[in-house]
């Protein structure tokens, strides 16, 4: 019954059918499980003598008198009335609804719900929420709308598709055993409470239920991505090179960065694809481990593709591999938007021939049209930035190729399990020898002058230094500095007798290209940047990172900044600047201080801000969830990812009659991708 048409319930029909589809409704399920967005409580009563004027409240009032009819012009009609609750009374006006004005009974007790303004010596107001006061309804859900099908229309719509759903006394798709070990309450409560609850109290117990089963879903989802049959793959990796490649590295690689190659290549040399996620620090050498495998993988006739988010991160690595390959005859291209039509056309030709060993580049490997010969292995770099359907959509242009993805945010472990649910997980935790510690201060913007002269002292050393902001040009946020704006005034005031330049996301490629060109020769001495320079920007002469308005970053996204100084031979210092005062943004502020750790700095912005930085608006590539949200409900995280082992290690298949339901709506939460299948 829960997948019936949405249509064949009673008030829909055709039209309206249409009008639920842009709401993503097509079912009775989707129509059970279409939340609200808010509700409005009518349990709290406020006498109409404790009524604040201009506030929104509820109370119980008898009507007074009838609704009096005044017409005002064509299509404004009003009615006004009094109500009293015996002590005071408050004005009524209702626009443009005479079935409402209509249906009011004189000496009948409702309850009002609206914004009380104050009129003279009068309470009135304006076009309320009117409820029976014997009425079981105490709080009222709030859907989200569409064009002609208001939030009233919806829950009626509701009530009738949960009826649909009683009648067919479905078990739970939850197990008794994980219900009564969580403390949950059953599905049938669950949605009917949810849509019209009695109290708060039913409504957490409603809400944790149903968040609880969505998170259960999506963890037992990825959980089957990662368990899921790879298929085999020919492309295994029959001769280890790594030594041949180590011997002419300029450095030596740590022992994490060892252990990192060591999984990796044993991977490769299974005929199960490679499914894996190298996770370190920034500057802890993921690109070293990357070049060595695809080193690996071309000398054994596998070509490699490595994507990364932009195009200065693409041209740094191409720069960086071709390096590292010059003593061997690999070949190693870059492919990115901003090419021209006859160097794309070219870079295409001999892929498909089978001349480049590595390609390089940003979402234009993604391109129809982009035909590898023999692809074997796929890196993502900064893998946060792509999700699931991207990283899924490269692989495809191989036959069961081995994948890598690499990730420089820190992310905690209770989290990179759920959006990296499907991978293998490899950390590298240790940082290569001579990388500098850097210092990190937070200061007020009053430090402004002795910073501008700590800058110049270490550029009159030959030395390098940014400054970031954290907009591009003018805008109504006054208070905050502006990129393009401040560079200017720098270049012309403070800093007039050295090259101040740039940088920004609307600027074209071509022009970043020439900017962080300029900026890498020193023809730059001072780059003014937004957080482009985030991901990947290596300038080892840079020993300066300042960063105004410091508080507008996630701790994440601080930590990354910060990462771009300290990569060569001098002492580094990074410089926040914040003239907040909130205990939050101080106690951020403070941990960048204390520590470098990139897992500890994770795990405190976990602790302060949730989850957010992790994720965007989109939760990269997962699932669209209807009711949990991770950045808030890690609570209940955890609790649903203890109950998704439980459930695996009894049932990995889901195959008991149990976990059949859980199957099924496992299977629904992902369907919606056509890129990711769980069988």
């Amino acid at each position: 019954m829960k997948e019936m048409p949405v249509k064949y319930v009673k008030g829909v029909g055709e039209k309206r059918a249409l009008l639920l589809s842009k709401l993503g409704i097509n079912s009775v399920y989707d129509l059970v499980h279409f939340y609200p967005r808010s509700y409005l409580d009518f349990s709290v009563l406020t006498p109409i003598v404790q009524i604040v004027p201009d506030t929104v409240c509820c109370f119980s009032a008898i009507v007074g008198y009838a609704p009096v009819k005044h017409i005002i012009r064509q299509k404004m009609t009003l009615y006004k009335t009094m109500v009293t609750d015996g002590v005071a009374g408050v004005n009524i006006t209702i626009f443009n609804n005479s079935y409402l004005a209509e249906a009011l009974e004189v000496g009948k007790e409702y309850i009002f719900y609206g914004k009380v303004t104050a009129n003279r010596s009068s309470l009135e107001m304006t076009n309320p929420i009117i409820e029976s006061a014997d009425s079981e309804c105490t709080m009222r859900p709030i859907y989200p709308q569409t064009a002609n099908l208001n939030s009233r229309a919806i829950e009626k719509i509701i009530q009738n598709a949960l009826k649909i759903c009683s009648e067919e006394n479905s078990e739970d798709i939850i197990p008794d055993k994980i219900r009564q070990m969580f403390k949950l309450c059953h599905e049938q409560f669950a949605l009917k409470t949810i849509h019209s609850p009695q109290n708060s109290k039913d409504l957490e117990i409603a809400r944790r239920r149903l968040i609880f089963e969505e998170l259960l879903t999506l963890q037992l989802g990825m959980r089957r991505l990662k368990s899921r049959d790879r298929g085999k793959t020919e492309l295994i990796i029959k001769k280890d090179y790594s030594d041949e490649f180590l011997c002419e590295l300029p450095f030596e690689m740590t022992n994490a960065q060892k252990k990192a190659l060591r999984e990796c290549l044993s991977d490769m040399r299974s005929s199960t694809p490679m499914n894996r996620l190298i996770q370190g620090d920034v500057g802890s050498g993921k690109t070293a481990v990357a070049a060595c495998l695809l080193y690996v993988a071309a000398k054994n006739g596998i070509q490699g593709a490595f994507m990364a988010p932009t195009e200065i991160l693409a041209l740094q690595h191409y720069e960086s591999l071709k390096s590292l390959m010059n003593f061997a005859d690999i070949s190693v291209e870059v492919l990115t938007g901003s090419a021209t039509a006859k160097k794309k056309r070219e870079i295409k030709e001999r892929l498909k021939n089978g001349e480049i060993d590595v390609l390089i580049g940003t979402h234009a490997l993604l391109s129809q049209d982009v035909e590898f010969s023999h692809l074997g292995l796929v890196v993502t770099d900064e893998q946060h930035r792509f999700g699931v359907t991207q990283r899924g959509t490269l692989a495809f242009k191989g036959c069961q190729p081995h994948t890598l993805v690499m990730s420089a945010t820190p992310i905690p472990r209770t989290l990179s399990l759920i959006i990296y649910g499907d991978l293998d997980l490899t950390v590298i935790d240790e940082l290569p020898k001579g990388r500098q510690k850097i210092s990190t201060y937070a200061v007020d913007t009053s430090y402004h002058e002795r910073i501008y002269s700590f800058i110049k002292k270490h550029l009159d050393m030959g030395l390098q230094g940014y400054i970031v902001c954290p907009l591009v040009e003018e805008s109504d946020m006054a208070e905050l500095t502006s990129a393009s704006e401040y560079a200017e005034e720098l270049q012309k005031k403070e800093f007039r007798n050295y090259r101040v330049g740039l940088l920004h996301g609307k600027m074209k490629p071509k022009e970043k290209e020439k900017i962080m060109s300029a900026f890498v020769n020193n023809e730059i001495q001072l780059l003014v940047s937004t957080t482009v320079i985030e991901v990947g920007v290596d300038v080892p002469n840079s020993v300066i990172m300042v960063i105004e308005n410091a508080e507008r970053f996630g701790l994440s996204q601080l930590h990354q900044l910060r990462g771009r100084v300290g990569r060569g031979k001098n002492k580094s210092y990074c410089i926040l600047i914040s003239d907040a005062q909130g205990e939050n943004a101080k106690s951020r502020l403070d941990i960048m201080c204390r520590t470098t750790d990139g897992f500890q700095i994770a795990d405190k912005d976990l602790e302060l801000r949730g989850p957010g930085d992790f994720f965007g608006s989109r939760q990269h590539g997962l699932p669209d969830l209807k009711i949990a949200d991770i950045t808030q409900n890690m609570d209940i995280v955890r609790e649903s990812r203890a109950a998704c082992e439980m459930i695996l290690k009894d049932d990995p298949d889901l195959t008991s009659s149990e976990n059949r339901a859980l199957l099924e709506a496992t299977q629904r939460l992902f369907a919606k991708d056509r890129n990711i299948s769980l069988n």
